[in-house]
């Protein structure tokens, strides 16, 4: 075997071929909203790491557990990279009626790229937050949000950093 590229193996290359049962494919008894995501710094050094909020809360009638799933897509990238990439994820117990308050970091490697090394490079990237993956289309109302961040600094090794 000689090519190892995941295009046209795996749907994260598919373009817009959704999978028949994505992650976090499933339903509940309970809605789910999300708000306030809130990405720090919104510009970084090109090894820094993410910290994001978001706020997850049940407005339904009945106690419920939400995965709460991260992805990260580059807007441009000097190397072919998936449509978006998961880079956390969280169970989550909500009474109904309640909110609560999430925190995650997405680390600097995380937003590395393989082009004959891992390399992290500077530029725009969106994270979505939500219960399901970006676009994905379900039965069940859920909603993704979104916000962009960029990166400055010049493209480098990421053992470099």
């Amino acid at each position: 075997m000689e090519n190892y590229t995941m295009e046209g193996r795996t749907y994260r290359y598919y373009g817009q071929e959704a999978p028949l049962y994505p992650f976090g494919y499933g339903l509940s008894y309970t809605t789910f909203h999300y708000r306030d995501l809130v990405l720090s710094p919104p510009v970084l050094p090109v090894c820094a790491n993410l910290s994001v909020s978001v706020v997850l809360e049940n407005a339904g009638p009945r106690d419920g557990e939400e995965v709460v799933q991260l992805y990260l897509r580059w807007e441009q990238s000097s190397v072919p990279v998936p449509r978006w990439q998961l880079v956390a994820f969280r169970r989550v117990a909500v009474l109904a009626g309640r909110e609560t308050k999430l925190s995650f970091q997405v680390l600097a490697e995380q937003r590395a790229v393989w082009a004959q090394d891992w390399r992290l490079e500077p530029g725009t990237f969106t994270l979505f937050a939500g219960g399901q993956q970006p676009s994905q289309k379900t039965r069940a109302l859920s909603e993704v949000l979104s916000a962009r961040f960029s990166v400055t600094g010049a493209a480098r090794p990421l053992r470099g950093c």
